[in-house]
């Protein structure tokens, strides 16, 4: 099939896209829209640039994309493309006989079924609710505790934050820095695998990058010696202290670590020990407030006044966040035997009063 017989179907397949298609770029991940199709070239717009956002692509460069595809049996390395130019792939990908492999990082010609560089189809797309779940993942329930930690104290002068609290700071920053670290750690495990070139590939928060880091380790301490001394290196101008050597002879020897080393101590803060079973309990508290705030029955109370001061201040231990309306103090509990127990203390259930939810 000639280029002429493929471009003009390629322009009906964009002729055919509905308004507000959303196609994205195989390398650097980049979103656009085609705004206008013409006989010599596309019109494409990129909706989160705020500089170059419309381009304009060449018949002629389409060729010669067409052309690098028909000569390579097993795909053209989408690495080879120039800068910028890997919206012509994504746009070529529409054609029914060509088709992107990022895994592979080539686009191939092809007689079977493809898919294409095709998001989502426009405005019927943007009417679909995302559904939001619950992720299974550790970072997940410590940064919820993280967050809820911040709102209770004011973390912006840490000096005024009483010891306890500053132990439960410190606690859930360094559950979250260990956890986040991990889930970074599989995401870029994840990118290694997919990404086979080096440019950056951009997303709403930011942009990432494959490159290179070059560790050096020295091969065996003879061959090492023989090399240099071959080239004219006096091995002796190499040799050094052998660290786990010293530490070998302290072993053996009445010298202390002062006799050969210069030490110099400092203090740190580390985390001694974790309490699962109340972080788990506040958490469980924290999730039933995200289910209220998304329409489901909320497990809270509310009360003008208590009978004691004690109390008000089991309920208010008992809460994961609390709320003022029309002078009622409003809590939202952690589960329902929490409510039944303010109940018992003078508090009505919220469901029984004529107030809107207020959390």
């Amino acid at each position: 099939m000639s280029f002429t017989v493929s471009w003009h179907t390629l322009l009906e397949e964009l002729d055919d896209l509905p308004d507000g298609a959303t196609l994205i770029t195989p390398l650097s991940h980049d979103r656009f829209h085609v705004s206008d199709v013409q006989e010599q070239r596309v019109i494409i717009e990129f909706p989160d640039r705020d500089i170059n956002e419309t381009r304009p692509l060449q018949r002629d460069q389409f060729e010669t994309l067409y052309q690098r595809i028909t000569d390579e049996p097993d795909g053209f390395d989408l690495d080879r493309l120039p800068p910028d130019a890997d919206p012509y792939p994504a746009v070529l990908s529409l054609h029914q006989r060509f088709e992107i492999d990022e895994d592979q990082g080539v686009i191939g010609e092809t007689e079977a079924p493809t898919t294409s560089q095709l998001l989502d189809s426009g405005d019927e797309a943007e009417t679909i609710e995302e559904e939001r779940t619950e992720p299974d993942l550790d970072v997940y329930a410590d940064a919820l505790l993280l967050i809820d930690a911040l709102e209770r104290h004011e973390a912006e002068v840490l000096e005024d934050i009483e010891t306890d609290a500053l132990v439960n700071l410190y606690t859930l920053l360094s559950d979250v820095q260990r956890n986040a670290n991990d889930l970074r750690q599989d995401v870029a495990d994840v990118f290694l695998n997919r990404l086979h070139h080096d440019r950056p590939v951009s997303g709403s928060f930011g942009s990432i990058q494959r490159t290179t880091r070059r560790n050096r380790s020295l091969k065996d301490e003879n061959e090492v010696l023989e090399t240099l001394e071959d080239a004219g290196i006096d091995p002796e101008r190499v040799m050094g202290v052998d660290r786990q050597k010293v530490d070998d002879a302290l072993d053996v020897t009445e010298l202390s670590e002062g006799d050969v080393y210069e030490i110099e101590e400092s203090e740190y803060v580390r985390k001694a020990e974790v309490d699962e079973e109340r972080k788990e309990t506040r958490l469980q508290g924290l999730k039933d407030q995200l289910a209220a705030a998304e329409g489901d029955e909320p497990k809270c109370s509310f009360k003008r006044s208590l009978t004691s001061s004690s109390a008000q201040l089991d309920i208010f231990k008992a809460s994961v966040i609390q709320r003022t309306v029309d002078g009622y103090n409003c809590f939202l509990l952690t589960d329902q035997t929490a409510v039944e127990q303010a109940v018992q203390n003078g508090s009505t259930r919220l469901t029984e009063t004529n107030l809107s939810s207020p959390f």
